[in-house]
């Protein structure tokens, strides 16, 4: 007779050998009973309710996982951080925006002492000129080595510089604005608190310090002359500095010289040379310097040769090659030096002109 765990024909072939059990590995132990979802009703229980044998559990109910909880922590943290960032936000809150200055400018014109000197040969006119050395065009405007300031960061300052060479470069260096064509070009780099001055200049050119078109651009009267060269030559410096925590200064000093020629004349016609000093102060509030815009505050100009005679509020007049000024000025004064003011009028010195 078979042993009390095996059947009477004994182990069956294939089946584990020695009567071992094959759910022997498997251990019901507390836990695995209290985790099963089904729970069978004891005898008195069914006899009571006539209930079925078994019963359903409810699930049991476990707290958030370790993987869970950290999860929630990260999103409260990351949300916490937004709130607090949109709260105490890094940069500087905007400060109320001081008003823009007018633009004061100032136009000087220079009477030649006796006949304008010219030539057929541009090159030797050039070479034989205070210009000589001078660059071409916006590369006699080069940036400083900038640095950073208090409150102003070095791409601050270098955004300040580029604007204001930008400016000089299309308000003295553009063909299509020196033959009195093209401002907007000028217009869309001034700060929009300064556009009604500057439409009303256009507009109506008065001679008063603040509406005087050859204050903001130069320009030569389309009627009386024209470039000979569109390659202007060029040399002066450029300046950054802080003004205060919210604003930075840039000043521009340059000396332009421009060849000149009869308006409609032929190539064969003499070829004179016009120069203009400009000084320009701009500043920059940190809503100029991100719209990459300027406030032009200060333009001073010396030109010649120039008639005092003649207005120079809306264009240039120039006197070519073997004019002669109607009306001269009081001292010689050379736009070369950086010596100081001249007033209303002045006479162009023989030494800013070339040996001709």
């Amino acid at each position: 007779m078979g042993g009390p765990g095996n059947p009477p024909e004994g182990t069956p072939e294939g089946a584990p050998g020695g009567g071992e059990d094959e759910y022997r590995s498997v251990v019901f132990d507390e836990s695995f009973v209290r985790a099963a979802r089904l729970q069978e009703f004891s005898a008195q229980e069914r006899i009571a309710d006539h209930a079925p044998a078994v019963r359903r559990r409810p699930p049991l109910r476990r707290g958030l996982s370790r993987q869970a909880l950290v999860l929630v922590l990260l999103i409260a943290l990351a949300f916490g951080t937004a709130i607090y960032m949109g709260v105490r936000h890094p940069y500087q809150a905007p400060a109320a925006r001081e008003p823009v200055e007018p633009l004061r400018m100032t136009v000087i014109p220079l009477a030649p002492e006796g006949r304008v000197p010219g030539t057929a040969d541009l090159k030797y006119l050039y070479e034989h000129s205070p210009a000589a050395q001078f660059r071409t065009g916006a590369e006699g405007v080069p940036l400083p080595a900038s640095r950073r300031t208090a409150h102003f960061s070095d791409s601050q300052v270098v955004s300040a510089l580029t604007t204001a060479k930008d400016y000089i470069v299309r308000s003295a260096l553009d063909p299509e604005v020196l033959t009195g064509g093209e401002v907007r070009a000028v217009r869309v780099l001034l700060d929009p608190d300064q556009l009604e001055q500057f439409d009303q200049s256009f507009a109506r050119p008065t001679a008063d310090g603040r509406h005087a078109p050859t204050g903001w651009l130069v320009r030569f009267d389309p009627s009386r002359a024209e470039l000979a060269d569109r390659k202007v030559r060029v040399q002066g410096t450029l300046a950054a500095a802080e003004a205060d925590s919210s604003t930075l200064e840039v000043t521009a000093d340059h000396t332009f010289v421009y060849a000149l020629r009869p308006a409609g004349a032929g190539g064969e016609d003499e070829v004179s040379l016009f120069t203009l000093r400009r000084e320009l102060h701009f500043r920059f509030d940190r809503d100029d310097l991100r719209l990459h815009q300027a406030q032009l505050v200060v333009s001073y100009v010396q030109a010649g040769p120039l008639s005092c005679a003649e207005d120079s509020t809306n264009h240039l007049r120039p006197l070519l090659a073997g004019q002669t000024a109607k009306e001269g000025g009081p001292a010689g004064t050379d736009p070369y030096a950086t010596g100081s003011a001249t007033a209303l009028c002045g006479s162009l010195a023989t030494s800013a002109q070339p040996k001709v």
